[in-house]
This record gives structure tokens, sequence and C-alpha cells, in this order.
């Protein structure tokens, strides 16, 4: 994410940008360490420019094999859609790092911009689908008979379109679009719709965290013994991934709406290191189809990646799921 902020003029700096003016204005006795930061900030970006694209293969293999070689199930739709927010992700903020370390950023304003709201609008969408799929995998548990007999055919189509366009809803009209979608200098609704985006986020939060934790103790405290298949576990690791590195990235977002002045902050990098560790988890998300998948018994199996992903998503026990071969 490309933290936004607009001076007096009226133009917009990015991160980058507002880091070489404190390099410029900056007493003697910080010139040191901000320094140091902007190396460790150079660093971040060629790290980004070298890891970003193997996330990014390992995406599209997972969206091509979803997509067009193996039948899909209410759970590959959802993880089709998540592979895609990866990807937009991974491909916005890779483009980007590529800017900076080229040192063109300052010149690509929309750009910049339209960067900037992939990233969120990626972000989002991935939060919001990983909610999603958390609840289903609940009530799959919970409620088998209703699931498998009573859900709606279509169910996983409709919440995949309404979560993107609610998704891209909420970076589009950020504080620093809204003076171009209203056409004035007064942000009241601007800052309105910053409160609304933060309150979805800590209810995706909220929710993601209660549903996983209803999921971990029906499986382990149960009544009923309740087999694990390889797709609870596909979910639980994502879902443990995102609470873990995912969800900071989000908190320092909604932080970091109203903290608009912290420029020291900034310019040392906290917010991109933040960015560049939920990069790095990402492309990890991608290799966990193909771990899960690829095991079986404790060792690993030589087979095809697309026998891989279909173990992976696997929702039934493996003694039930014809498996006989090694």
């Amino acid at each position: 994410m490309f933290f936004g902020y607009r001076n007096t003029s009226g133009d917009f700096l990015s991160m980058a940008l507002r880091t070489s003016l404190i390099t410029t204005t900056a007493p003697d006795k910080t010139s040191l360490p901000i320094s140091i930061c902007i190396i460790k900030f150079q660093v971040m970006n060629l790290l980004s420019i070298t890891i970003s694209p193997v996330g990014m293969v390992l995406n599209i293999i997972v969206l091509w094999f979803l997509g067009f070689q193996i039948c899909r199930n209410a759970f590959s739709a959802y993880i089709l859609n998540l592979a895609v927010a990866d990807f937009l992700f991974l491909c916005s903020h890779s483009i980007f790092s590529f800017l900076i370390v080229c040192k063109l950023h300052y010149f690509l304003f929309y750009i910049r911009q339209l960067l900037d709201t992939v990233t969120m609008f990626a972000y989002v969408f991935g939060l919001s689908i990983t909610t999603i799929i958390s609840i289903e995998c609940c009530l799959s548990i919970m409620w088998p008979i209703w699931y498998h007999c009573q859900r709606p055919r279509h169910t996983s189509a409709v919440i995949c379109v309404l979560l993107w366009a609610l998704s891209l809803l909420f970076p589009a009209l950020q504080m620093e679009k809204c003076s171009v979608l209203f056409n004035t200098f007064e942000y009241s609704w601007c800052g309105i719709i910053n409160i609304i985006s933060g309150a979805w986020l800590v209810v995706l939060f909220v929710v993601l965290c209660g549903f996983s934790l209803i999921l971990l103790l029906r499986i382990s405290c149960g009544s009923q013994q309740i087999p694990v298949t390889r797709l609870n576990v596909t979910i639980a690791l994502r879902v443990l991934l995102l609470l873990i590195f995912g969800i900071p990235f989000g908190i320092f977002w909604i932080v970091d709406k109203w903290n608009e002045e912290n420029f020291f902050v900034r310019a040392c990098g906290f917010s991109h290191h933040i960015l560049y560790v939920y990069c790095i988890n990402i492309c990890v998300n991608a290799t966990i189809y193909f771990l899960v998948g690829s095991i079986r018994h404790g060792k690993f199996q030589k087979m095809t990646l697309k026998l891989i992903l279909q173990r992976a998503i696997q929702g039934t026990p493996e003694e039930e799921g014809g498996e006989r071969g090694p």
C-alpha cells in the first residue's frame, strides 16, 4: 500500500516522495538514521521485485488448474477468486517496487494512484473471501446435512461477485480519491468513508477470528469425532497465516488514515515492513496447496500438479477419498 498524503497545494505525495522530502529538510542529527531507513527501503523494494514474481507464477498455476482443469465445488470457487486477488496484490506491489528502484515514482502520479487502489482492493477482497471460507467451512462441519443438501447452488458465485464490488468500493473512495469524486476541499464525506471502510475491516477481523476459534474448538473438542480433511488443513493454514501477517497490515492501514502527519515513522519504513511481510505471506500462501496436496501419511508423494491441487481441496477424509495408491 502506498500511503497517500495531500499537501497544501493539493498534490498527492507517495510514501517514497515524502521520505525524500524529509531527507532534504531534516536536521543534521536525524539525517543518518533517515539515510539508513532509505537504504532499507530500497533493499526491500529489490527483494519485492525478486520474490513477487515467484508468488505470481504459483498463483497463475493455481488459476489455470482450478479454472480450466479441475471440476469446481463451493470451496474451489472461493480459492480461485482468492488466487486472483493474491495475483493482483503481488502484481501491483512488484510494479510499484520496480518504479521505486528505477526512480520513476515521482512522475507517474496516476499510475501510483491506480496501483494504490489495486493493492487495497486486492487486500480487502482477500480478507473478505477468507472470512467467508472460514464461515462456510464451519457450517459444513457443524451442519453437514443442511450444507450439502440445502445450500443454494450458486451461493459461491453470488458471494464472490458481491465481495468484488464491495472490495473495490472502499479503496476507490479513500480520502485521496474523494476530492476527485466530490470535487470539493471539504473532507467530511471522505472522513465518513474512511470510518466505514475501517469499520468493515474491523468486522472482518472479528468475524474471522470468531469463526476460526469455533472451527478449532468444534474439531478438537466436539462430542463427536470429526475427521480432518485436506480442505480443512488448507483452510486452517491460510487463515492462520492471515491472522498472523495479514491483520497487522489492515490494522496499520486503519491507524494510518488518522495519523497522516507521522512522517518519521513512515520514512523509517514501518508501514513498508508490514507491507513486505504481507507480500511474502501471499507468496507462501500459494505453496500451501502444493504442500498439503503432495503429502500423504507424512511423506511427500510424486504426482501431477493437477492431482496435487485436487487433493489440497479434497473435502473428504483420505480413507474415504478413493486414494488407495501411494
